[in-house]
């Protein structure tokens, strides 16, 4: 009887870690202010196409002219092929229009909501 007590505890946290981390890690509401949309023209410096997000680092000129590195965070690639999107989609020197959700804590860092390239074509991040 005694044995049967001491696994109660040890389940009861074996059941509720993965709930945890997945609240804790799907939290884009606590990271970054949705109800805001900033616009980003600049060049691409790298593309990562990894899990669990993906990556477009960018250099975007202010509005007195100097560089400023910014980051755009993604979903996973799964979701993006979902989407249209393929790892060689991006380039180092791409001019883009990056579209999303800036950081709560004034980082230059967007969730990114769609891109749009030179050429105006456009691509969203959600299916």
């Amino acid at each position: 009887m005694r044995n049967r007590l001491a696994l109660f505890p040890v389940m009861a946290v074996l059941l509720l870690s993965p709930a945890v981390s997945t609240v804790a890690h799907h939290g884009f509401v606590s990271w970054f202010d949705m109800s805001r949309t900033v616009t980003l023209k600049g060049t691409v410096t790298s593309f990562e196409w990894t899990n669990p997000h993906s990556y477009i680092y960018l250099e975007v000129k202010n509005e007195k002219g100097a560089i400023e590195k910014w980051t755009a965070e993604l979903g996973a690639p799964a979701m993006l092929a979902r989407a249209g999107w393929r790892r060689d989609i991006l380039k180092s020197g791409d001019e883009i229009t990056a579209i999303g959700n800036p950081a709560k804590d004034g980082k230059p860092t967007v969730h990114l909501d769609k891109l749009l390239f030179a050429n105006g074509q456009e691509l969203s991040t959600a299916l």
